[in-house]
C-alpha cells in the first residue's frame, strides 16, 4: 500500500430521516441498518483498510460521538478520531482533516468520503480510488467520483461534465445542481452528460489546501494558525476556538462548484447513499408480495404487501391491510407511515421535538 495515501471519513451527521431508529445520540452511521451484522461505518472501515494502511485512515465526527466511534472502531487510536465541537457542515471539517494530515505527511494524497454509504462492489470501488489516487499525485486536480444514473433520481444532485479531459475516464465538470425537480432530472438522464454526487472526493493535500487559500481563505487562515497543535496535547483547545470562528458552508458550495481544476470519475460500482427509508427498501431482501423486514423473526404480515419493516427483535408484530407503509420501532417510538409520504419525516421530528422536547429525539 502507498503510504502517502489518506482517508478521511465523514461521520459527524444525525441521520434524522432515519428517526426514530436513528436518533441525535446514536445517528444512523452507528446502526446495522441493513441487518448485515455490521453498522454502516464499520462497512466503510472495512472497504478503505483495502487501500490504505488502518494508520492512515481518520475518522471526522461530532466529538460527542467520539466513544460510539472508539467502540466501533478499537483498532484506531485516539488521534486518528478528529472531533468536531460544534456542527459548521462540510468545509471546516475537510479543511480541519486535510490540514491534520498534511502536519503528518506533506505529500499525502486524501479520499474524502462518507460513512453511511453503500457500496456494493466493492472490488470495482477499489479499483476506481485507486486510479483517482496515482491521477491525484500526478495532477493539480481536485476528483469527484460520479455515479452513473438509472433513474430521475430527485433526491440527488447531479454533476454535468465536458470532454476536455486531463486523464482516462476523467471528465473537467461544468456544472453541479442540487436535487432537481422530476422533469429536470429526467431532462438530465435525457442529454446523457449528468452523473449522480457521490459526495467521494480524492486530491492532494497540496491541491486542496491551494483551493482553500483561494475560495476560503479566511476559513484556510484558521486553520493554517493550527500548524503547531495537529498531532499534539494543544490540538483540542485549538479547535474548540477554531470553530467557532468557520462559516457554516459545504465543501461543494466553497470549493467545488467555484474551483476551475475540478474532475469527475464516472463510476458504477453499486453505490446508494441510503439517505432514506425507501432507498433502504429498494435494496433490502424482499419477500414475494415485496416486502422488506430487517428482523423478520416476530413479525407477522396478513394482506399487506410492499412494506418496509424495522422493529425490535423481541417485539412480536402483526400487519394487516398495510400496503406501500413504512413502519419503524426504535427508543419507544413507533412511527407507519406510507412510503410517499416519508419525505415528511424531517418535519416530523421537528414537531415532535417542539412538542415533547429532546427526550424522543
Amino acid at each position: 500500500m502507498n503510504q502517502n495515501n489518506y482517508v478521511l471519513i465523514m461521520a459527524g451527521g444525525v441521520g434524522s430521516r432515519f428517526w426514530p431508529v436513528s436518533r441525535s445520540s446514536y445517528p444512523k452511521q452507528f446502526l446495522d441498518v441493513l441487518g448485515t451484522g455490521k453498522s454502516l461505518i464499520q462497512n466503510t472501515f472495512e472497504r478503505f483498510k483495502k487501500i490504505v494502511p488502518v494508520e492512515n485512515i481518520f475518522i471526522l465526527t461530532n466529538e460527542n460521538y467520539f466513544d460510539l466511534v472508539k467502540d466501533q472502531l478499537p483498532e484506531l487510536t485516539d488521534n486518528q478520531i478528529i472531533g468536531e465541537p460544534i456542527m459548521r457542515n462540510t468545509a471546516p471539517c475537510i479543511a480541519y482533516g486535510c490540514y491534520k494530515i498534511k502536519k503528518i505527511n506533506p505529500k499525502a494524497k486524501v479520499v474524502v468520503a462518507p460513512s453511511d454509504h453503500l457500496i456494493l462492489d466493492t472490488e470495482n470501488f477499489i479499483d476506481i480510488i485507486n486510479q483517482s489516487l496515482q491521477i491525484a499525485e500526478e495532477k493539480d486536480c481536485l476528483i469527484t467520483l460520479g455515479i452513473k444514473p438509472s433513474r430521475p433520481d430527485t433526491g440527488y444532485g447531479y454533476i454535468q461534465y465536458e470532454n476536455t479531459t486531463i486523464a482516462k475516464n476523467l471528465f473537467k465538470v461544468k456544472t453541479f445542481t442540487e436535487k432537481p425537480s422530476l422533469e429536470i432530472a429526467q431532462s438530465f438522464l435525457a442529454s446523457g452528460d449528468f452523473l449522480w454526487n457521490s459526495g467521494i472526493f480524492i486530491w492532494s493535500v497540496e491541491a486542496i489546501i491551494k483551493a482553500l487559500d483561494k475560495y476560503l481563505p479566511d476559513m484556510s487562515e484558521i486553520f493554517r494558525e493550527g500548524q503547531m497543535a495537529y498531532n499534539s496535547d494543544a490540538e483540542k483547545d485549538f479547535i474548540q476556538i477554531a470553530f467557532q470562528r468557520c462559516t457554516n458552508i459545504s465543501i461543494d458550495y466553497g470549493i467545488m462548484e467555484k474551483a476551475e481544476n475540478v474532475y469527475v470519475m464516472p463510476a458504477d460500482f453499486g453505490w446508494s447513499d441510503l439517505g432514506t427509508w425507501a432507498s433502504v427498501y429498494d435494496l433490502a431482501d424482499k419477500d414475494y408480495v415485496g416486502n422488506a423486514v430487517i428482523n423478520p423473526e416476530k413479525v407477522v404480515m396478513y394482506n399487506s404487501s410492499n412494506c418496509m419493516v424495522n422493529v425490535p427483535k423481541d417485539k412480536l408484530v402483526i400487519l394487516n391491510g398495510l400496503h406501500d407503509f413504512i413502519v419503524v420501532e426504535a427508543n419507544n417510538t413507533l412511527m407507519i407511515c406510507p412510503k410517499s409520504e416519508e419525505q415528511h419525516v424531517k418535519q416530523v421530528v421537528a414537531d415532535v421535538k417542539h412538542k415533547f422536547g429532546t427526550e424522543y429525539i
